[in-house]
């Protein structure tokens, strides 16, 4: 019995097929994505990584800084707010490979990229109605906290919008 191989890695064209996979996996809770949306939202994303285990895709995160020509209703919100953040666009981990650490590894990695490139407010929207528990959970834990809530859908569903805070470079 071999321990897994974990790595994380920027995404590629040739992962596409396997990060739509995984976004049509958990579509209730994300927008839908086609390879023409994927190959647009790669080519403006500030990180887009994958989480590879064995050679097979397990978990992606996307996420963009302010100024992307992207026109979710959220990023758009965030947009209209701060002049400058880190928005995380979607985080999808395979249904099996869940409680094995790959959202957290893909946050820290994040966490560590927006220090290094001077992000200090990075951005996210949890689904609260209907409620995305284990997502609403994981973000809590990394002190991402409620900024704003909005409506989407045609008032099929709400989001809670939400901040974290990274120390500012320099500030002790």
């Amino acid at each position: 019995m071999h321990e897994p191989h974990n790595m994380i890695r920027s995404a590629e064209p040739a992962d596409f097929t396997s990060i739509l996979e995984l976004n049509a996996e958990s579509v209730h809770f994300l927008s839908p994505l086609d390879l023409q949306g994927l190959v647009s939202l790669h080519s403006q994303a500030a990180y887009h990584k994958v989480v590879e285990v064995d050679g097979r895709v397990v978990a992606f995160l996307l996420a963009f800084r302010e100024g992307a020509h992207y026109d979710s209703p959220n990023y758009i919100w965030f947009s209209e707010r701060y002049a400058s953040f880190l928005y995380i666009d979607r985080a999808v981990v395979h249904q099996e490979q869940r409680r094995k650490g790959h959202a957290a590894a893909l946050y820290d990695d994040l966490i560590a990229f927006a220090a290094e490139t001077g992000v200090v407010i990075i951005t996210c929207e949890v689904d609260i109605q209907p409620p995305n528990t284990g997502s609403l959970l994981f973000h809590e834990t990394y002190g991402f906290r409620e900024v704003g809530t909005q409506w989407l859908s045609g008032g099929q569903k709400q989001v809670s919008l939400r901040e974290k805070r990274l120390p500012t470079p320099g500030a002790r």
